[in-house]
Parts: structure tokens; C-alpha cells; sequence
């Protein structure tokens, strides 16, 4: 399949392609032992091959090969590779991606392909990112529980096809843990990066609320929507970031990113990042009825840590958590789809949250959600204000990262979830153990999952650690060396 000159070393056979870091594709297309147009080739072969088994990808970028030759006639010309040169990417349903659907799983946007990138797939583009494919999603990003839409179906977890990947961003995680791109993106409004990053064994960045932009992009509740990497490691994890981070004059968020985004983060990469660190256990949602397989897969992590030179710090508490977790939901549903279809979608026949509702859904759970939002919005009445002038939210940052400075600690631990995946026919009512809508998205911290283990019936699970705001850094630096430290990632077998 690989021809190289004959100077080169041995071409790469297709079973060296799969799991292959950013790092890596770049050594191999500087040694002649790779094209990126071979690269985007073999995933498409593993798309068309494997995705009937998951139902992952929704539609697939026709002119990704023309793509991949102009960036290989490019790197030939130039000797010169751009920071993500001829990496295929999948992109979430509800991000816009000029010439491709942008659906959000939703009959009302069937049939809308925007005219103009979203400003973070203008960076990746810039970098030489290839978007290969967009992904299926729960429907409107409502569900953390499975990813199910009207356009496209369910999608199903890689690792065993019986239960959810999570949502919403489920197909991205299916998708990127079945090895049909390098980088996927998907969005996070409480869980749904870190829930599906879990669920599949891929390492998943919630980063600060405005280190990143979230401007033309299918909104759930914009002020805890945030976009970010879906990949199998903490460094292609950190290229991702390094690209899209940054200013977006039409997203006022990231004003409180100016001065704090970093050129340069993979210098934090750091196999023995946990040496001399002390990590917290944050009792209130560890050790919230976990399921015993899952609790013994945390245990052992924190065992691996202190073997890495952590300092492990029990029973961490927030004083007054319980109550400071309390009303953090602020529901402006109604407004921000509204103004996105306004936006970017520009049609008369598509203006309001009833239009939407007359067009219908085929999923029985996005019906219930639209309905809710028909009577519901604010909180109690009250505005939605971001995280860095709501004092609700204010008050439990502060309350965290001040037991965090009293203990000296560089993060907070706990699983990602504390329990298993659901079964797809069962889920509402196995849905449990769900930790990751309970902090980050209210107080804007940062909180990155990498994989911990699997369970018995070969069901990925996660831990989260949390950070202090825009301290990625330290995230970075701790989750590589647990990374690192353990090898937990593993493909699934399809």
C-alpha cells in the first residue's frame, strides 16, 4: 500500500497506522515512510469497513484526498510540516465546517452546510488539519446518557456494541477510539467531552471557560458550552489545544483567556510530572456510591500515582459543597438556538424554538427536552450570567480552589464516572454515577479525563482531575505522567 524512494526506510504496513500519535504521522511522512493522502485513505477504509458495527460517522468530506495531496505537494515543496500538517480530524454534528452538514442531529438542520468555518476549525484548518468526517451526536447535545439523533440514529460504544459511548458527543468518541481519525472535537456542556472520553478509553480536555472559542457553534447552554480534543493521548491532546486556543473577537468569553493562552504547552509534558505533586480525593464524589469495580479501578490509580511521586491527599472536603453544587443550572436554551439560527442559518422557516418543534424529532428523549424548554429558561427567573460574574458560580470556585491553596494541592481526583456505561435498550434507567456535571461546567475550572482501566465486561472508565482556572499546565504536566506512568489505552476489537 506504501511506497517510499528508494533511500527511505521500509514503508509503514496498514497495521502500524492504527493508535499512531501526531508525533509519529510527522516522523513517518519526514522519513518518506508515510503520505498524508495514504493516511486519510486508510481511515476511510476503516470508516467504510467498521462504522456499520458503531454507527460513529455521519458524512464524510469527499474532498479530503485533494486535501491531503495539496498538503503533500506542500511538505515536498517546502520541507516545512504545519503544527497538525495532513492529520485528519472528526468533527462534532454541531460545529460549523464550511461545505459540510452541521445538523446537530436535528431534522430542523437536515439540511443545513454552512458558508463559513467556526473560528476554531479556521485555526485547525490553518494548522493543516484535515476534517475527514463529521460525527453523530445526541440530539441538540441534550442527552449525557447515550447519542442518539434524528438524522443519524444511535451510535454504539466500540469497546462493547451493546452499551452507550455516552453523549453527547458520543460519536466522536466512538469514532476516535475505533481509530477513524487522529483528532476528534466535540463539545461539553456538562459531561458530554469527558463522559464519551471516559466511556471509550480516550483522553478528553475540558479546558477554562474562555481559553477557547466557541463562536459558530450549535449551542446547549452557552455559558457552560466548551469545545475541545477527543484523542487517544495527553500530547496530541495538548497540540490540539495549542492550535485552538486564542481570541475570538465574536466570542466575548475568551476576553478572559487575553493574556493567559500559552504558544507553547507541550513543554509541560512531563513523564515524571506527578514526582513531589500532591493530588486531593474529592470525597463528595468519589466515594458517592460507586460501583465496586469502579472503585477499585480509582484505588489503583491512586496507588499508581503515589508509585509515580505523588503525594496522595484522602478525604478532601469543600465545606458547604452539597449546598454550593445546588441551582448552578441556568437554562438559556430558547435564546442561544435562536440567535445561532438567526446567525448562521439565515431562514425564515427556521426562526424560533416552536419552528423547530413543528418540524419534529424522531427521538422521544430530544421531544421531552424541547417541550421543557418551552416553559422553562433562566433559573427561577433569573439571568444567565458566565462564570466569571455569576455568584453562584463565583462563590463555588472560590470555595474550591481555597481548600485547594489551603492543602497546597496541584488537583482535585475523582472518577470520571462511578459507574459503568448504560446498555443502549436500558439507559435512562442505568444511567448513574455522572461526576463531571457537577463542578467544571458551573465554575469554569478546567477538568481532564485520561483512561484508568476497564471493567469486566471490557467497558472503558476514566479519571478527572480539576484544576485551578487556567492552570492546563499543571493538568498537562499531571495526566501525561499518569498517562505514561500506566498505558491504559487500548483499541477496541471490531
Amino acid at each position: 500500500m506504501l511506497m517510499a524512494g528508494c533511500q527511505s526506510p521500509p514503508p509503514l504496513a496498514e497495521g502500524d497506522l492504527t493508535e499512531m500519535t501526531i508525533a509519529e504521522i510527522h516522523h513517518a511522512f519526514k522519513k518518506r515512510q508515510l503520505s498524508s493522502e495514504q493516511l486519510i485513505m486508510f481511515y476511510l477504509d476503516r470508516i467504510a469497513t467498521l462504522d456499520g458495527q458503531i454507527n460513529a460517522i455521519t458524512v464524510v468530506n469527499q474532498d479530503a484526498i485533494t486535501l491531503a495531496r495539496e498538503l503533500d505537494r506542500e511538505f515536498r515543496r517546502t520541507k516545512v510540516l504545519r503544527p497538525l500538517h495532513g492529520i485528519p480530524i472528526i468533527v462534532k454534528e454541531n460545529i460549523n465546517t464550511k461545505g459540510l452538514p452541521t445538523t446537530a442531529g436535528a431534522l430542523a438542520l437536515a439540511d443545513f452546510v454552512p458558508e463559513e468555518d467556526a473560528f476554531i476549525i479556521q485555526r485547525l484548518k490553518e494548522a493543516g488539519a484535515i476534517v475527514l468526517a463529521k460525527s453523530n451526536m445526541a440530539e441538540w447535545a441534550f442527552s449525557p446518557m447515550h447519542t442518539e439523533s434524528s438524522t443519524a440514529g444511535t451510535t454504539r460504544n466500540p469497546y462493547n456494541t451493546e452499551y452507550v459511548p455516552a453523549g453527547s458527543s458520543g460519536g466522536t468518541g466512538a469514532s476516535i477510539a475505533a481509530n477513524f481519525g487522529v483528532i476528534g472535537l466535540g463539545t461539553d456542556t456538562g459531561n458530554s467531552i469527558r463522559g464519551p472520553s471516559s466511556h471509550c478509553a480516550l483522553v478528553g480536555f475540558r479546558t477554562t471557560m474562555g481559553l477557547i472559542s466557541r463562536s459558530a457553534i450549535v449551542p446547549l447552554y452557552l455559558r457552560n458550552d466548551i469545545v475541545g480534543p477527543m484523542v487517544r493521548s495527553v500530547e496530541d491532546a495538548t497540540r490540539v489545544l495549542e492550535v485552538m486556543a486564542g481570541f475570538d473577537k465574536e466570542d466575548p468569553i475568551t476576553k478572559y483567556g487575553q493574556g493567559k493562552v500559552l504558544d507553547n504547552y507541550r513543554q509541560f509534558l512531563d513523564r515524571n510530572g506527578l514526582k513531589g505533586t500532591r493530588i486531593g480525593v474529592l470525597t463528595a464524589l468519589s466515594s458517592n456510591d460507586p460501583d465496586p469495580e469502579i472503585k477499585a479501578l480509582f484505588e489503583k490509580a491512586l496507588t499508581d500515582m503515589e508509585a509515580l511521586g505523588a503525594e496522595i491527599i484522602d478525604q478532601v472536603e469543600i465545606p458547604d459543597f452539597n449546598n454550593l453544587r445546588q441551582n448552578q443550572w441556568c437554562s438559556d436554551f430558547r435564546k442561544d438556538v435562536e440567535s445561532f439560527l438567526g446567525t448562521w442559518v439565515r431562514r425564515d422557516t427556521i426562526r424560533t424554538l416552536e419552528d423547530i418543534i413543528r418540524v419534529g424529532t424522531h427521538s422521544d428523549f430530544a421531544a421531552i427536552r424541547l417541550a421543557y424548554f418551552t416553559q422553562n429558561a433562566g433559573r427561577g427567573g433569573t439571568e444567565c450570567l458566565d462564570v466569571y460574574i455569576d455568584e453562584r458560580s463565583i462563590a463555588f470556585r472560590e470555595a474550591i480552589e481555597k481548600v485547594m491553596d489551603e492543602l497546597n494541592l496541584d488537583a482535585l481526583v475523582y472518577p470520571t464516572w462511578n459507574h459503568k456505561p448504560a446498555r443502549i435498550e436500558n439507559f435512562q434507567e442505568e444511567y448513574r454515577g455522572d461526576n463531571s456535571q457537577v463542578i467544571a461546567p458551573h465554575t469554569g475550572q478546567p477538568a481532564f479525563t485520561v483512561p484508568m482501566g476497564y471493567t469486566s465486561e471490557n467497558l472503558p472508565a476514566g479519571i478527572q482531575f480539576l484544576g485551578r482556572m487556567f492552570d492546563e499546565p499543571t493538568l498537562i504536566k499531571l495526566t501525561y505522567a499518569f498517562e505514561q506512568g500506566t498505558q491504559h489505552r487500548k483499541p477496541p476489537e471490531l
